[in-house]
C-alpha cells in the first residue's frame, strides 16, 4: 500500500489476549490498492517471481535496497502481544516466489533474531519459491569457536536455527570471520563493504596514509584495504584480558609522521578502537580515523569516542545508528555511509543468478 501504514491489528482472540500493535509504514506514495494490482517500477518492475520483506531491525536499509532495484517493499504485518511475543503475517501472495528477507540481528539481538526466523517459517508455510536471508549484520560471529572451556559455539547455533528454519539461501556481509560460511549447508554469499569505504577514502585522500590493523585476526582485511589504497600496513599487538576489556600492548610499523587508519570489522564498546588510537599517536601517528562494517556502539562506546583523540569514525548503514550515536553523527564525528547500493546489486545478482564475485572486479 503505498503512502499509507500499515497497521498491526490482531484478530479478536488475540486482541483479548492483551496484544501490543506496532505499525510498520509501507514504502513509497499514493492510494491504497491491492498488492496483485501494483505496479512495481524499476528493471525488475515485471518480475512477480521477485520480492523483498523486513523486518523491525533496519527498515530504512531495507527501503534504500528497493530503490536500487527498483522493487517496492513487500506488504506485511508485525506486531507483539503484551508479553512481547511476536505475531508476523504476510500481506501479499508468494507462492512460488523468489523472496528476500532484510533482517540485520542487531540490538536487540535476539528479538531480531527471532523475528527473522519466524519471517522465515511463515514465508516457507506460504510456499515461497526460495528464500534467502540477507543479515548485514551477523548476530553471535564473534562466538565462532570454543576459545575456552564449556562454552556455546554460538554462531554455529543461530546457522543452524536460520537453516532449520526454511532459509535457501543466506547473504552476508563482513562476518567477524569468513569461515562462519563452513557452519551453513546452505549457499552462502559473504560480501564486503570494502568497495564503498575504499571510494570514500579515496575521495579524502588523505596524506602519508598508513591503514592499520587493531588486532593479528585483522590482518588480512587490513591488508586487503591497504593493497586497494596503496598504502604500507601496520599492526597494534593487543592482548585481551576479559569479554570486552582489551589492553594495547605495542605497535608493528611505522607509523611516525603518518595519517593512520584504522580497520575494523566491528567497533562494540570501542574500547579497542580508543586504545588503538592512543597507542598510534604514542608512537608518533599525526591524525587517526577509523572505518568499521557494523557500528555495534554499545555501552560507554560514545562517550570513549567522544572523548577520545580519533578525527573521524567512518562505518556503514548496516546497522541503524542509536540516538547517541546520531548526535556525534550531526557533529561530524561519525561518517555513515550507506551499502544499500551494493546489497541491492547482490541481491539482483543472486535473483538473475549471474556472477555475485564480479561486483568485486
Amino acid at each position: 500500500m503505498k503512502g499509507e501504514s500499515t497497521v498491526m491489528t490482531a484478530p479478536a482472540s488475540q486482541q483479548e489476549a492483551g496484544s501490543v500493535t506496532q505499525e510498520i509504514p509501507a514504502a513509497g506514495s499514493g492510494k491504497s490498492r491491492p498488492a496483485a494490482e501494483r505496479k512495481r517500477p524499476g528493471r525488475l518492475s515485471e518480475d512477480k517471481r521477485f520480492k523483498i520483506f523486513a523486518g523491525s531491525a533496519n527498515r530504512k536499509l531495507a527501503e534504500d535496497i528497493c530503490t536500487h532495484v527498483g522493487v517496492q517493499l513487500g506488504e506485511s504485518k508485525l506486531q507483539r502481544f503484551a508479553d512481547g511475543e511476536i505475531y508476523f503475517q504476510l500481506l501479499e501472495n508468494v507462492r512460488g516466489v523468489d523472496v528476500f528477507i532484510v533482517q540485520p540481528t542487531c540490538f536487540p539481538v535476539d528479538q531480531h533474531l527471532v523475528e527473522l526466523l519466524i519471517m522465515i517459517d511463515a514465508l516457507k508455510r506460504a510456499s515461497a519459491g526460495r528464500i534467502t536471508v540477507v543479515v548485514p549484520y551477523y548476530g553471535y560471529a564473534r562466538q565462532d569457536r570454543k576459545d575456552r572451556p564449556r562454552v556455546a559455539i554460538s554462531s554455529k547455533l543461530v546457522a543452524d536455527l536460520l537453516t532449520t528454519a526454511g532459509a535457501n539461501r543466506a547473504l552476508f556481509m563482513d562476518l567477524h570471520a569468513a569461515q562462519i560460511q563452513g557452519f551453513f549447508n546452505i549457499p552462502v554469499d559473504h560480501m564486503f563493504a570494502s568497495p564503498v569505504m575504499v571510494s570514500y577514502f579515496r575521495e579524502l585522500n588523505l596524506p602519508d596514509l598508513t591503514v592499520v590493523s587493531p588486532d593479528a585476526g585483522g590482518v588480512e582485511r587490513a591488508r586487503f584495504f591497504a593493497t586497494k589504497m596503496q598504502a604500507p600496513l601496520a599492526i597494534v599487538d593487543k592482548r585481551r584480558t576479559d569479554l570486552n576489556v582489551t589492553e594495547v600492548m605495542n605497535v608493528i610499523g611505522d607509523v611516525q609522521g603518518r595519517t593512520c587508519l584504522v580497520i575494523d570489522d566491528i567497533i562494540d564498546t570501542g574500547g579497542t578502537l580508543v586504545k588503538t588510537a592512543q597507542a598510534l599517536l604514542d608512537a608518533g601517528a599525526v591524525k587517526v580515523y577509523a572505518a568499521a562494517s557494523h557500528a555495534v556502539l554499545s555501552g560507554p562506546a560514545i562517550e570513549r569516542i567522544t572523548s577520545s583523540r580519533l578525527e573521524e569514525l567512518i562505518v556503514t548503514d548496516s546497522i541503524p545508528l542509536r540516538e547517541e550515536a546520531q548526535k556525534l553523527e550531526r557533529q561530524g564525528k561519525i561518517k555513515v555511509l550507506s551499502v544499500a547500493g551494493l546489497l541491492g546489486a547482490t541481491i539482483e545478482s543472486i535473483h538473475m543468478e549471474t556472477s555475485v564475485s564480479s561486483l568485486f572486479s
